[in-house]
């Protein structure tokens, strides 16, 4: 990206955040209150620790959507059990992404760049890959676009890998597929995302990302 663009960037993503951050004030105390109603006992954000750019870490922000103590691993097999009822309607209309736009206004995320990683994942990457690290991260992007059904994908996957008579465990199999697949895809996609990114394009995300429709980037794999 050009300097230009990234000064654009830059300013787009601390003035649109701050606009976002104010007109949907309402919408987070809505959803603060409804947490707080159906889980009294516990937080109503949800914080843990990922990887930003130049692999320094941060606290990433989001509504609450499981039951206290059932965060577990970033990969888990199955989600339903840990998800509250609310939750999963948050996660469904990706409402719980909207405490991020504080990230992305104090610097931490931009509005599109690459999922933040939980370490073990983006700081580990090698030589090329680490392109990867000198994007902030971001809410969407092409490989948060095309995973945007991740879940659904890796139960499909597990449930596949059963019916064919995989000896291993539910959660080994989900782990293994996003691993050595869906990870590898994302890391291909996002370095490709780092060497062309423009500020229109990223502007092609954000409207691709609002109105639900899908990216085909060059540099991806089938899932299937």
């Amino acid at each position: 990206m050009s300097g230009f663009g990234k000064a654009m960037k830059f300013m787009f993503d601390r003035v649109m955040s701050f606009i976002g951050l104010t007109i949907l004030c309402w919408v987070y105390l809505i959803i603060m209150i409804l947490i707080k109603i159906q889980m009294p006992d516990g937080p109503v954000f949800f914080t843990q620790e990922r990887i930003g750019r130049q692999g320094k870490r941060f606290k990433i922000h989001k509504f609450r959507t499981m039951y206290v103590d059932q965060e577990g691993p970033s990969v888990a097999y199955p989600m339903e059990g840990r998800i509250t009822p609310l939750g999963a309607k948050l996660r469904r209309l990706k409402l719980d992404e909207l405490p991020e736009l504080w990230d992305v206004f104090i610097g931490n995320m931009s509005f599109v760049g690459p999922r933040p990683d939980v370490p073990g994942y983006a700081d580990c990457l090698e030589g090329e890959d680490r392109v990867i690290l000198e994007l902030r991260p971001g809410i969407t992007g092409p490989a948060t676009l095309k995973y945007r059904n991740e879940e659904k994908l890796i139960i499909d996957y597990v449930e596949k890998a059963k019916a064919e008579g995989d000896p291993r465990q539910e959660q080994e199999i989900a782990v293994w597929f996003n691993d050595n697949v869906i990870y590898p895809d994302k890391v291909r996609i996002n370095k490709y995302y780092a060497q062309h990114a423009t500020f229109w394009l990223d502007m092609k995300m954000i409207f691709y990302t609002l109105l639900g429709k899908d990216y085909d980037c060059p540099m991806t794999i089938s899932c299937s």
